[in-house]
């Protein structure tokens, strides 16, 4: 496992190649999947470990991927929380009992993951032990910040209004991200206890808020979350829209940056700093694109880098359920092929 293509990116150590997986890899855009979803609830399959291990391992095998990720999702959380969830279709999830004021903050039970969500754990357990032994399996989480907005909003939003609203109330806010961030750092931590030898905090909304207001109040969260996880474990820092604040960004501590499709991976480097590896950054609609353009898109990316190490390839944000499989293995390939020609 230490000789792992993925891991030995992580230290920005020399690879063969550059390794790469995909954000939503087990997704609706494998038939699989979807013959699943047809008998079983999206809640129902992500608590039965057989299930999350037969769709994990699926996903890995038949793309070629260098590492693979446990089905699983960042509101699961919530739910342990007893905030009530739901993933209505064509709506995607909500929260039912939201976060508003400062009752609400204090009712926020400080629960043990390793209790509340053991299925999760149990299934990268089970996950763990079906993988091939050098494929390394990551776990994850949501950021403070995202897992925050989603509680107070009740599900996705566009402007964040009654978030940014609670942020400019101190009183509600740090206790409400202080308990979150406990709370993920247990989560995180027992995942890599039961088995995943990487894990990603994804900061899905970070993008909506300006430098200053992530500096000021979301910053101070992250960077306790990543710094407190299990020492030599790589921690991969994902978020959309963060390239005017990068800088700070990267700055939360984390060994791996992941960037969206909206940045330049050469710059979005730069402005990290090479003493970091970088994930990204494929647009997911390129992947609908017929195989030579991807070709293009794909070579495009691993020309700007040219060869450094700490590169690991993935897409902008998850694959598109429209995306047609053939090219996602396609993609696995080129990415092997072109960056092996390249190093």
């Amino acid at each position: 496992m230490n000789e792992s293509i993925f891991l030995k990116a992580c230290r920005l150590e020399k690879t063969p190649y550059t390794p790469v997986w995909l954000m939503r890899q087990a997704g609706r855009y494998m038939k699989e999947y979807r013959q699943i979803r047809e008998k079983t609830s999206f809640l129902e399959l992500c608590k039965d470990k057989d299930l999350v291990t037969e769709i994990t391992v699926h996903a890995q095998e038949t793309i070629h991927a260098d590492a693979a990720i446990i089905f699983s999702d960042i509101l699961l959380l919530a739910e342990s929380f007893g905030l009530g969830l739901e993933y209505l279709k064509g709506d995607g999830p909500t929260i039912k009992k939201v976060i508003r004021n400062k009752k609400d903050v204090r009712d926020l039970p400080d629960i043990d993951p390793r209790d509340s969500l053991s299925y999760v754990l149990q299934a990268i357990r089970q996950t763990r032990g079906s993988l091939k032994p050098a494929i390394p399996l990551l776990g994850f989480a949501g950021a403070p910040f995202t897992l925050a907005s989603y509680l107070i909003e009740g599900g996705a939003s566009e402007r964040f209004l009654k978030t940014k609203k609670m942020m400019g109330v101190s009183r509600l806010w740090n206790p409400l991200m202080e308990k979150i961030t406990r709370v993920t750092i247990h989560y995180l931590n027992a995942q890599i206890e039961a088995g995943v030898q990487a894990v990603q905090v994804f900061d899905t909304w970070a993008g909506c808020l300006s430098g200053g207001e992530y500096k000021r109040n979301v910053l101070p969260y992250s960077r306790q979350l990543i710094t407190s996880i299990t020492s030599g474990v790589p921690v991969i820092h994902f978020g959309t829209g963060t390239g005017k604040f990068l800088e700070s960004f990267a700055g939360a501590g984390s060994s791996v940056v992941g960037v969206d499709h909206h940045l330049r991976l050469d710059r979005a480097w730069q402005k990290i700093g090479y003493q970091k590896a970088i994930q990204g950054n494929l647009d997911p609609k390129a992947l609908l694109l017929p195989i030579p353009r991807i070709r293009k898109e794909v070579k495009k990316i691993l020309d700007s880098v040219k060869g450094r190490q700490g590169h690991i390839f993935n897409l902008g944000h998850g694959v598109l359920p429209q995306t047609p499989v053939e090219n996602v293995i396609a993609l696995v390939d080129m990415v092997h092929e072109l960056s092996s020609s390249e190093l």
